[in-house]
């Protein structure tokens, strides 16, 4: 290969970092091609329902909260204190039934839009309670120059040689953010009445770190204990099962060049150990395509969702 070529190569690959950057998503998965893939600092959007959790602020975390626009869509970054937004249903139309959503990041970056407020507001209008989970993150740089080098060094590797997690190493790394899940669980048991939900009908569903974020919720969750989980995009390692685990859903695209190539150990161990578990595996849809638009079947995810939802009687049937 001449010098040119590597060259060629490298710049192709640092753009493929960037542009995984702030959604975890990579350039082959960039959900709408006409949205600009350049991060743009914007103000801190108005959230006048969040509710702050009681986790207290992120040990060590001196760099401030801080958002901005990629793709059409919003992210927050240094987050510093949890928060949980609810988005409630219609009573008339409620089940009964909750989702604390977890959206994906890396655990540097949250994309709150697409993997966070659009996934609730879809649950909300089917009448499932959901409340999106602003998980603490890991501390990056505050200028927006020195966060997307710091993003694009950190996937250039990542791109090259996708992550194996371990399921015990994972949960060990995730303290604060298993604190902020099980308080979110807290949080909407102890107000279920106010909320119209039943306390033993409480599941999630995370995306890609979120997707880590509640499967470490269920596997070392202790009081959270999930009605049901779903795992969008996320790692497929094998586990230990609980003898009470919930049903899980997983959603992964063939194409996904961090998750789909690892094997599918944890559908294995779930149906090893006699537990309910659904899985589809699309064609098509790269990683991070969440609620955007595409043409690609893997949009048709949350409707397999709701579907899943409904069979288990989480979801009420549409009229």
């Amino acid at each position: 290969m001449t010098n040119r070529m590597v060259c060629k190569a490298r710049t192709s690959l640092r753009r493929r970092a960037m542009l995984i950057g702030a959604a975890f998503a990579c350039a082959c998965s960039v959900p709408a091609l006409a949205q600009s893939d350049k991060m743009q600092p914007i103000a801190t959007p108005a959230q006048p329902s969040a509710i702050e959790l009681d986790t207290g602020p992120l040990p060590g975390g001196t760099n401030p909260e801080s958002w901005h626009s990629q793709y059409g869509s919003v992210f927050a970054r240094n987050v510093v204190v949890a928060t949980l937004t609810p988005f409630l249903p219609d009573p008339a139309k409620a089940s009964g039934a909750a989702v604390v959503v977890a959206p994906g990041g890396g655990f540097r970056t949250l994309s709150m839009e697409n993997e966070g407020w659009d996934v609730a507001k879809a649950l909300a209008k089917r009448g499932v309670a959901a409340f999106v989970l602003k998980y603490r993150l890991n501390q990056t740089p505050r200028e927006m120059d020195a966060f997307e080098r710091s993003m694009a060094e950190m996937f250039s590797t990542t791109a090259a040689r996708p992550p194996r997690p371990d399921p015990a190493a994972m949960m060990a790394g995730l303290a604060p953010q298993l604190a902020d899940a099980r308080a979110a669980f807290a949080l909407i048991r102890k107000r279920a009445g106010e909320w119209h939900v039943d306390p033993n009908k409480v599941g999630m569903i995370g995306f890609s770190a979120g997707a880590m974020l509640t499967m470490a919720t269920e596997l070392a969750g202790q009081d959270a204990k999930p009605a049901f989980i779903a795992d969008i995009y996320g790692p497929l390692a094998s586990v230990t099962v609980p003898a009470d685990a919930p049903p899980l859903f997983v959603a992964l695209a063939a194409d996904d060049p961090f998750f789909a190539n690892g094997g599918f150990g944890l559908i294995e161990s779930w149906k090893a150990a006699k537990k309910p578990v659904e899985f589809h595996f699309y064609e098509q849809g790269g990683h991070g395509f969440g609620m955007y638009p595409k043409t690609t079947t893997s949009t048709g995810w949350f409707d397999a969702f709701a579907r899943w939802l409904t069979m288990h009687g989480w979801m009420k049937p549409t009229a």
